[in-house]
């Protein structure tokens, strides 16, 4: 047989691994964020022990929903579809195997050190300087094996989604070295080469675009492959694709300032990050619009194909927390809204309903072709687990956005006199319907989540090693 239709082997074995813990870390990070939820609702369940503070599990839900969940779902999809896309083998297999483990030694390290409150306190950015650098290791090698393989692709053509992968590698690596700068005074302790409002503002350049560029970009990536799969379809506008790429990274990373309004940041640069959030509402539209109309002339698969369902529903969110966040850019707005839970609510619109659910649709797609089987074990799971995280989703959201305008409202009211008309206590005790609201929702997605793992378990456990490696051929 010539070496030309000899059939080349994919390396899937790295995207079984991360896709599988995906799973386990999406149940994890989850079921953390239920339990402190359910401290807001009864704080003495902290139980007086510092390492189940509030204060010390937040940051570690975060970090685990965010790099552990989100991360894993990343390296899966962006090595599964840079393979396929480029019809080339993964560039290095070693290399593959050290990103994979040494994804899950920062995330370990991360789970051992935050509830010992060894912080830097950045937010998304806790960890301490010697995980920094092995993040910083870790992500240099995702970037030589992601690059290394677009190189020695046998296509001529670079795929939209491979365009956003990479726009997303290089941007964190950037934004991680540059944030974590940092000038170490023990082994588990350092402090921040900046200082005052430029730690501030190198910090929120550092927190909007980990949003920016983790949690939109790499997972606009997947949009652009896993929507026209699923839904047997080409990408509607392949140009528009090109100008949403574009138009999003040169408008994203200008728009952190927002997070600082009405702080010492100096007011240009605050209304810079404002105008640059309203700008941005543009090309996240006309991306959420071109994976929607994607499904002209196919929409009628939504009735039968739940996996479709979670891949267009997590467009809807995106649409509608892209649309929030620059409303709530919007100095009079933010005036309401900062310090509240509604920010917490647009959050997990964006957290929840868009990275959670197109990585959950993701997952259903690959996993029976990276195991060799043709389809999951059950659809009729894969619709329960729709219809949890939807509900619970929509609970969630729905209880903060109540919340926090609540708060807004009760911190600024005031007497005839100046004084304040409430409490913070007050404004507390109006918010805890809204807690126990969120707390159900939470546990709805969590029990999403624990049928999504019956259901891979399943798939997995009946897959041959024979068929696992037929399903890694290109022909």
């Amino acid at each position: 047989m010539s070496t030309a239709t000899t059939p080349t082997a994919y390396n899937y074995k790295v995207v079984r691994q991360f896709a599988i813990m995906t799973v386990v870390w999406g149940i994890f990070g989850m079921a953390l964020g239920v339990f402190i939820a359910a401290q807001l609702v009864w704080p003495q369940l902290s139980f007086d022990l510092p390492w189940l503070t509030f204060g010390r599990l937040r940051p570690l839900h975060t970090n685990s929903v965010i790099f552990a969940f989100g991360g894993c779902a990343l390296f899966a999809t962006s090595y599964y579809v840079v393979q396929r896309t480029s019809q080339a083998r993964i560039v290095s297999d070693r290399l593959a195997a050290f990103t994979f483990w040494g994804w899950q030694a920062v995330i370990v390290s991360a789970i051992i050190t935050l509830p010992l409150g060894l912080t830097s306190t950045k937010e998304y950015a806790e960890l301490e300087w010697p995980i920094d650098i092995l993040i910083a290791v870790v992500w240099i090698s995702y970037a030589l094996v992601f690059f290394g393989t677009i190189m020695k692709r046998k296509m001529k053509h670079i795929y939209v989604g491979n365009w956003f992968f990479g726009g997303f590698i290089v941007t964190v690596a950037v934004l991680h070295i540059v944030n974590s700068m940092a000038m170490p005074v023990s082994l588990f302790k350092s402090y921040s080469i900046y200082a005052g409002a430029t730690d501030a503002m190198v910090q929120w350049w550092y927190g909007h675009n980990a949003v920016g560029f983790f949690l939109t970009a790499g997972f606009l990536g997947m949009m652009y492959y896993f929507v026209p799969k699923q839904a047997g379809r080409p990408i509607y506008s392949y140009r528009l694709s090109i100008v949403h790429f574009w138009a999003l990274i040169s408008i994203y990373i200008w728009a952190g300032p927002h997070h600082l309004h009405y702080t010492a940041l100096p007011d240009w640069a605050q209304s810079l990050g404002m105008v640059m959030s309203l700008i941005l509402l543009a090309p996240s539209w006309g991306g959420m619009i071109n994976g929607m109309m994607t499904l002209s002339g196919a929409w009628h698969k939504l009735r039968t194909d739940p996996i479709l369902r979670f891949l267009v529903v997590s467009l809807a969110f995106y649409g509608m927390s892209t649309f929030e966040g620059p409303m709530m850019a919007i100095k009079t707005v933010n005036a309401l809204s900062h310090y509240t839970d509604w920010t917490i609510g647009h959050v997990h619109a964006g957290a929840l309903g868009w990275v959670a659910m197109i990585s959950i649709g993701s997952l259903y797609h690959m996993i029976p072709k990276l195991f060799g089987r043709e389809r999951m074990h059950s659809i009729g799971m894969i619709n329960v687990h729709f219809w949890l995280a939807t509900v619970g989703t929509v609970l969630y959201i729905v209880s903060m956005w109540v919340n926090g305008i609540t708060q807004g409202l009760m911190w600024r009211a005031v007497n005839v006199d100046g004084t304040l008309t409430y409490s913070f206590v007050e404004a507390l005790e109006a918010s805890h319907p809204g807690y126990v609201v969120r707390l159900i929702g939470g546990a709805f997605f969590l029990l999403g989540m624990f049928v999504m793992a019956w259901n891979v378990w399943q798939t997995v456990r009946q897959s041959k090693s024979t068929e696992a490696e037929a399903a890694a051929q290109m022909a």
